[in-house]
């Protein structure tokens, strides 16, 4: 029955000289005026210069200003880097691009590859590769510029130039090396299957995802960072008796140097359901207390216990279903190959980036559900953290982390509707009835009253 609705779909949609590229090209302006409209919004918030009252007490005049300030740039950095790839996809698509990057990887495959290459698979790699490319070397200035100009300036890059373009050329590699196989499975499922490809492809990204999840922590985070066991301390045996009385099936518990790009703090855990691993950043166990460090692994881990992650990853699958069962309605539209200029070949690869490009109206409302269930996995989490008694250890780590990283104080309301998949730092202490001041007067223990103090001292 679904077949059937989808094949009705695609024969009403196939319709000779329908102007799909100027329906991607207002899709395009649209999404670009939304999302500069927002970033305009918060801008505004961004420069303010009293920052909110619940936080006249834990954040100092200098550091608030700073924040702004640093808001400020990003924003600016925002709307240069988008209006480019704005005017570079709108050229891209108005003049024909595709079928003219397409016929060129064909060329290349006919003038330099044995002949067992030729074919749809090899000239589909080719293309992504060639498009790969194209963008790798567009966004080099607007990379650099972030790292050594804007991050620089606010005191948080710590990488060489050196290392940068190492972690761009293993970035490449790594595309290469799994971006081949992947690809060619996936383009290969798509040609053996028919019209009922989706429901295999489905399954064969669910596989991917799942492999991924377990290569990642072992292959690809040690190309980038070293990892080093957490060395026997009280914040060790403190994380693995909480893990422990949770039940959470830590296996390994690591640190990583992320002061060697940056000096932003974070912590996370990765891993298959029965083994997990916590990573957790230098720079947090170098400026948090271990009861706050604690804190906010006992956030993390709460996201665990409620199942936060395998909710999310069953509804990536059923996003993803849509998506390849809306493409097999498209997949054989010649209307919408001709539109773009591909008059004789109808390559699948190309068929699914254009029907991206038409499906990229629905990305805004998509990102906004998500945000708004994300949001609330983490006033949850939080709870969770609060309720095995570290409420005013989270309350401080939160503040830190804010500082630390100079994230915003405040938001647009829309903008953050949109943009933030977690509450700012005045919803999340107001959700957990924080309040700095009175915190060491609340008959809570030495151990957070002084990370508390600590965490005064330092605003």
């Amino acid at each position: 029955m679904v077949k059937a609705l989808l094949q009705r779909l695609a024969r009403w949609l196939d319709r000779p000289f329908f102007p799909w590229k100027n329906l991607v090209i207002g899709f395009s302006l649209a999404e670009f005026a939304l999302e500069n409209w927002l970033l305009f919004r918060q801008y505004r918030v961004l420069s303010k210069t009293v920052q909110p009252k619940s936080l006249e007490n834990e954040v100092d005049k200098p550091t608030f200003d700073k924040s702004q300030e640093y808001g400020r740039a990003k924003a600016k950095f925002s709307f240069i880097s988008s209006l480019f790839n704005q005017v570079k996809s709108l050229a891209i698509i108005y003049y024909d691009v595709y079928p003219k990057v397409w016929a060129f990887a064909g060329v290349l495959l006919t003038r330099y590859a044995p002949t067992r290459f030729s074919g749809e698979i090899t000239q589909s790699l080719t293309f992504v590769f060639l498009f790969g490319l194209i963008d790798t070397i567009a966004g080099l200035p607007f990379g650099y510029y972030h790292s050594f100009v804007l991050e620089e300036r606010f005191g948080f890059n710590k990488m060489t130039v050196r290392l940068w373009i190492m972690d761009m050329l293993k970035g490449q590699a790594l595309t290469v090396a799994f971006g081949v196989p992947i690809g060619s499975a996936f383009l290969s499922i798509i040609k053996r299957t028919g019209q009922s490809f989706f429901y295999y492809l489905w399954i064969f990204m669910l596989v991917v995802q799942v492999s991924a999840i377990t290569i990642y922590p072992i292959l690809i985070v040690p190309l980038f960072n070293k990892l080093t066991p957490l060395k026997p301390s009280p914040l060790k045996d403190a994380v693995e008796t909480l893990a422990s009385k949770l039940k959470f099936p830590l296996g390994e518990l690591q640190v990583i140097d992320g002061s060697k790009r940056s000096s932003h703090s974070n912590a996370y855990f990765t891993g298959l359901p029965w083994k997990k691993k916590i990573v957790i950043y230098d720079t947090l166990l170098e400026k948090s207390s271990d009861k706050e460090v604690e804190a906010v692994l006992a956030h993390e881990v709460g996201h665990w216990k409620m199942g936060h992650t395998t909710k999310l990853l069953v509804i990536s699958q059923v996003h993803l279903f849509y998506i390849f069962a809306l493409f097999s309605v498209f997949i054989d539209n010649a209307s919408l190959y001709n539109a773009f200029g591909f008059l004789k070949d109808r390559p699948v690869l190309v068929g699914f980036l254009l029907f991206n490009e038409i499906l990229s109206p629905t990305d805004a409302i998509i990102k906004l559900l998500m945000n708004m269930l994300t949001r609330s996995m983490e006033y949850e989490a939080d709870a969770f953290a609060a309720k095995l008694g570290y409420n005013a250890e989270l309350g401080s780590s939160l503040v830190k982390l804010q500082i630390q990283n100079l994230s915003s104080m405040d938001a647009d309301w829309l903008y953050s509707s949109f943009h933030y998949s977690h509450p700012i730092l005045t919803e999340r202490l107001k959700a957990l009835g924080w309040n700095g001041e009175t915190k060491a007067a609340n008959g809570k223990s030495e151990d957070s009253e002084k990370a508390l103090k600590a965490a005064d001292r330092e605003l």
